[in-house]
């Protein structure tokens, strides 16, 4: 199966890059008010639900051919926590939130979540945005 780590792997970044988008278009229009009504429709949420379901399985099928190795400094054990956390914060600032203050700052949080799951992933380094600041 490492034979398709290439193919593999651009599936998942793609899927990464598909689901962030997504995600902040979605947010940038529930914050601008009544274009919210779009990014809570049932199509759009289901493409969210698509995309999530592809990146996830890409995701485990590089755990499963990579080497053990490949992980043992913890970034992929810090990426999976900030995902949690990612996920919660993501469901507060596009439905939970009971205020536009909440969800705003939950979005804002998200992001900033996001950006740093993804340097984390671009360094293969659990302190990713401090590594990409030093380099």
């Amino acid at each position: 199966m490492i034979e398709f780590y290439p193919q593999i792997k651009m599936l998942h970044v793609t899927t990464v890059v598909a689901s962030g988008s997504l995600f902040l278009l979605r947010g940038l229009t529930l914050q601008a008010g009544e274009w919210g009504r779009w990014a809570m429709a049932a199509p759009v949420r289901y493409l969210s639900y698509s995309i999530d379901t592809v990146l996830l399985t890409a995701a485990f099928m590089l755990l499963t051919i990579l080497p053990t190795a490949v992980y043992a400094n913890g970034w992929l054990a810090t990426k999976l926590v900030l995902l949690v956390v990612y996920v919660g914060l993501g469901t507060f600032a596009l439905k939970r939130g009971r205020t536009k203050r909440v969800r705003l700052a939950c979005f804002v949080a998200a992001l900033a979540t996001y950006a740093t799951m993804f340097a984390i992933a671009r360094t293969h380094d659990p302190l990713g945005p401090v590594r990409l600041l030093l380099a």
